[in-house]
């Protein structure tokens, strides 16, 4: 009796386990149904075959003349328009190409030939919007790649011994770049300040001499333009004088700007690496600066040099600001390497940061490190590959690179890269929509390596328009459109006041009583019951709502159906197409399945146990699946499992324990035998069809079996779970080691008692010392030298 109670209380916790399984089922198929009404079909509100080709990849444009479905569903997820009726030859959905216009190799510069670095160099790209095209760019740092080196030098009175360092160090430069290239040539120009007030003194005297042994002040000047006569550095540099000036900040901005812009006064090659050294140990004026000299005229950003070398504008411009320089670098493709005094490190750390392919790098005092300064900037500078792009409007790109690992990473940037080595980015192009402008379906821009001219154009041909609907496809006023309309592309495109599929409806019958008549189910009904909008005498459905898919519409002649409010089964309307179809509200089972949802199969061959009785006898078939006897022992698929009955796993136990581990009481011939059926696998668990068996042998391991419920074999985990072994040693020396630490712990505590109990009584003890209180007037043992007695006998006689 209380094992059946038991039994019967078990059977109500599973049950309220597979009520509250259920219900989970049916919120997770409730959230299902939800994202996918989320996730809307665009497709279906395009109109026309550019716009439908333009809305993404999945969508597509039937041209079948006789398509049944309506004029806007021509545009529809290709995987919706075959079952529609259209066939694959009359779909259009093109996809993205590429072709290559220049592709040369990487080539090293040798033999008269220019360097390539970046391949390919030119190519157009037929790009269908809202479609990502992945297209790969590769990178590969050629040998003896020409570097043009430019120094612009302060050469105010404080920089004058580094201008005497510099030159002594020109062969070194030279020498040392000559180890990186064989292609090199040097520069030299030099910078003081506007000559005007508040830069430099106009007294006479000081304009001609600012101090002792210097020259009159300049803006700029180009002293050597760019020569691989690298001995003739060294003269230019010692000849140049040193001037003055009166404020701290230098006019090196528009040193700057005339060295970057005056190309071919200062000599800079198409194809080189440039690199421009601005040397100083003051800081710079910027845009607006000018305005305290009475200059008041922007900077052009323009080259203004004269026959002498002299920037000619110096009085006539104010300086240029940090964008125009900014903007100036990257156009120019120029790499400037800041070379300042270790108290401007901060200043100019801050501007490199504006400047694309700048560095920033401490001068010593006497720029005694200037080679070391230009050889590690121009190994980081040319070790660094980052792309960027140009006339990009509209189009956006990302880029991604393995560097030198095994994993993609979003980035544009590389470092540490050496001369030879190859790095391959993949560059991601997407536009996400056509512009209006018809002449912008065309477009170019350009991916480049930072500080260098080469660079890779991108011709993009946007497909914004299918070939149908290109002049001359067209057929205007066509009989298929009831010659109120323009047929393309398998469509009419109706005239004005016309509309309907093709165009046989007037317009100026919209919102006649007789003309909504034939759109209502009854007399008193609304127009296509609210649902829909009566065209051209025929209803017109509406998206459901609920689902905020445009794809999935009302249906019926009135729109009086919804064929998405069936029950579900298994997460999917109906049980999915493979069960049934719903039909008005209600599903139209397949053969082999019935329910509200689909959910039951009619056959009850999956109920049938392996003794070929229906449940084992032991239950009732209801959708396919056993519900065993509740006033019984047995579960399972089949109700075949009893728990508390010996069952299989006590039958197979014996051959599972010989075949399996070699052990157990049956012998070796009789286990060769009778136990074949047995099967050693790594590892197992309870599936469909198949009954997990847990147990223990002598050496009280666990070890676990499945069987099968309708055949017999037997699949044993080849592992089992054995008990770890009591170290007794183990055990002894933790005893041991509690009971020192719980002596030490109570010797501690009574330390601490009495410890406390001493302080205790000497505090008291000291309290009541300085509570005695003592006659400071007498001396309690003082004794005097004499000593005074009375007679008590004595006594004076009264007077008569």
């Amino acid at each position: 009796m209380p094992d059946r109670y038991a039994n019967n209380h078990c059977t109500i916790g599973d049950t309220v386990v597979k009520l509250a399984l259920l219900l989970s089922v049916f919120l997770v198929a409730v959230f299902a149904q939800s994202e996918r009404g989320k996730q809307q079909n665009v497709c279906v509100e395009q109109a026309t075959c550019g716009a439908c080709v333009a809305a993404g990849s999945r969508c597509g444009w039937c041209t079948q003349d006789k398509y049944d479905k309506r004029h806007a569903d021509r545009c529809d997820l290709i995987e919706n328009l075959l079952p529609n009726g259209c066939d694959h030859s009359h779909i259009i959905y093109p996809n993205s190409t590429m072709s290559y216009d220049s592709n040369l190799n990487p080539q090293n510069a040798q033999d008269g030939q220019e360097a390539v670095q970046i391949s390919p160099q030119e190519v157009t790209i037929n790009l269908r919007p809202n479609t990502p095209y992945k297209m790969q760019v590769h990178y590969k740092q050629a040998e003896n790649y020409p570097v043009d080196l430019y120094f612009v030098m302060d050469l105010s009175k404080s920089m004058e011994d580094d201008k005497n360092k510099l030159a002594e160090l020109g062969d070194a430069l030279s020498e040392k770049m000559s180890e990186i290239t064989k292609n090199f040539r040097l520069g030299f120009g030099s910078f003081v300040d506007k000559k005007t007030m508040p830069y430099v003194s106009i007294i006479p005297a000081a304009l001609k001499e600012p101090c002792t042994g210097c020259v009159a002040p300049y803006g700029f000047k180009n002293q050597l333009p760019l020569t691989d006569d690298t001995p003739q550095f060294r003269v230019k540099v010692i000849d140049a004088d040193i001037s003055g000036n009166l404020d701290s900040p230098e006019g090196g901005f528009d040193a700057l700007m005339q060295a970057i812009v005056c190309k071919p006064n200062i000599g800079w090659r198409q194809a080189s690496r440039k690199m421009l050294l601005f040397s100083t140990d003051a800081g710079f004026h910027i845009a607006g600066d000018g305005k305290l000299g009475g200059i008041v005229k922007p900077n052009d950003g323009v080259c203004h040099m004269d026959g002498n070398g002299f920037y000619s504008e110096s009085l006539s411009q104010d300086y240029p600001s940090i964008s125009q320089l900014s903007h100036k670098i990257a156009e120019k493709k120029v790499n400037i390497i800041f070379a300042v005094t270790k108290e401007r490190l901060p200043l100019y750390r801050k501007l490199s940061e504006l400047f694309e392919g700048s560095v920033v790098g401490e001068l010593a005092n006497d720029s005694s490190n200037i080679v070391e300064l230009v050889r590690a900037n121009y190994q980081k500078i040319s070790g660094t590959v980052e792309l960027k792009t140009e006339g990009d409007e509209d189009v956006e790109i990302s880029f991604r690179t393995k560097c030198f690992g095994d994993q993609w990473r979003e980035k544009a940037s590389c470092s540490g890269l050496g001369i030879g080595q190859n790095v391959t980015y993949e560059v991601t192009i997407e536009v996400t929509s056509c512009p209006k402008d018809r002449t912008k379906w065309k477009k170019s821009f350009e991916i480049y390596p930072v500080g260098l001219e080469e660079k890779l154009t991108v011709n993009l041909n946007l497909m914004c328009e299918c070939d149908c609907e290109k002049p001359g496809q067209e057929e205007r006023n066509s009989p298929k459109c009831n010659n109120s309309g323009t047929f393309e592309c398998g469509a009419c495109t109706c005239n004005d006041n016309r509309y309907g599929k093709n165009c046989e409806c007037d317009g100026s019958d919209l919102g006649s009583q007789a003309y909504d008549a034939t759109c209502k189910m009854t007399n008193t009904s609304e127009v296509c019951e609210g649902k829909g909008q009566c065209v051209c005498g025929v209803c017109d459905c509406y998206p459901v709502l609920a689902l905020e898919d445009p794809s999935k519409k009302y249906s019926g002649t009135y729109c009086q159906c919804d064929d998405y409010a069936c029950d579900y089964s298994d997460g999917q309307l109906c049980g999915g197409p493979s069960r049934g179809k719903c039909s008005c509200g209600e599903c139209i089972c397949r053969t082999g399945f019935m329910g509200s949802a689909c959910e039951c199969p009619t056959s009850s061959e999956s109920c049938i146990a392996s003794n070929g009785a229906m449940c084992n006898g032991k239950g009732t078939c209801v959708c396919g699946k056993c519900i065993c006897d509740l006033n019984d022992y047995y579960r399972g698929p089949t109700c075949e499992d009893c728990p508390t009955c010996p069952g299989r796993c006590e039958e197979d136990k014996p051959c599972v324990l010989c075949r399996a581990f070699q052990s157990g009481d049956l012998s070796e011939e009789y286990c060769d035998a009778n136990c074949t059926h047995i099967e050693i696998v790594d590892s197992v668990e309870e599936k469909d069809g198949w009954k997990l068996c847990r147990s223990q042998d002598e050496d009280d391991c666990i070890f676990y079996f499945i069987y099968e419920y309708r055949g017999s074999r037997v699949q044993v985990q080849r592992t089992k779970e054995c008990p770890e072994p009591v170290n007794i040693w183990l055990i002894i020396l933790w005893v041991i080691l509690g009971i020192i630490l719980i002596g030490l712990a109570c010797l501690l505590m009574w330390k601490i008692f009495v410890t406390i109990h001493d302080r205790r009584e000497f505090a008291k003890f000291e309290k009541e010392r300085q509570n005695a209180k003592w006659d400071m007037g007498e001396n309690p043992i003082y004794k005097q030298a004499t000593s005074t007695f009375k007679n008590p006998t004595y006594s004076k006689v009264p007077s008569q």
